[in-house]
């Protein structure tokens, strides 16, 4: 009985501690989770590639078959946040009137896919997707959600983002109504030099 009695404190305080080294492990386990999630990756050095000033020339379609409508704009490229996104400013003209257009392109490092969201002056809603890189391709293929202000519904959108080369991208935007998709817009950005 005496030994006993000398074993229970032994076993209180061993019973005690369990929970703090599982505690602790699942401390550095988390901690590790966050570096991993916050640190930029090979895929946010790519999208730093595409930093500088670009010249654009956009194609649009207003619905299947329509007449294009050109225009030309100017985007400007930077990372922000440490390297972890890239903003993208446009700026031009669309259809006689004043244009402006913000980008945010990220890479989701748990998720393992590109995310980007839209804002620009011709609406008051975000659009916003998600793509995976192709590498024998070149491109993002994002798929994401926008607003039809005719309908008020949602629209789907999908958006194929290409590096040429290390001076030229492009960018095509298809849009389904109705079931059906068409292709909405097209821009080819060449780099300033």
């Amino acid at each position: 009985m005496k030994a006993l009695v000398k074993i229970i404190p032994g076993i209180i305080c061993l019973l005690a501690f369990v929970p703090a080294f599982s505690q602790t492990d699942n401390q550095a386990a988390g901690q590790k989770a966050w570096m991993d999630y916050m640190t930029p990756s090979a895929a946010h050095q790519m999208l730093a590639k595409s930093n500088g000033e670009w010249n654009e020339e956009m194609t649009m379609w207003m619905q299947p078959g329509a007449e294009p409508v050109k225009s030309k704009a100017t985007a400007v490229n930077k990372m922000i946040l440490g390297g972890r996104y890239q903003h993208s400013t446009h700026t031009g003209n669309v259809m006689g009137m004043p244009f402006e257009g913000i980008a945010i392109t990220g890479f989701d490092n748990i998720k393992k896919v590109y995310v980007s969201t839209w804002i620009d002056n011709m609406g008051t809603g975000i659009m916003y997707a998600e793509g995976k890189w192709n590498d024998a391709t070149k491109t993002v293929e994002f798929k994401g959600t926008g607003v039809d202000p005719m309908s008020g519904k949602e629209l789907q959108v999908r958006q194929v983002m290409k590096i040429v080369d290390d001076n030229t991208e492009t960018m095509e935007m298809f849009t389904t109504v109705d079931g059906k998709e068409f292709k909405s817009m097209e821009i080819k950005m060449t780099r300033k030099m």
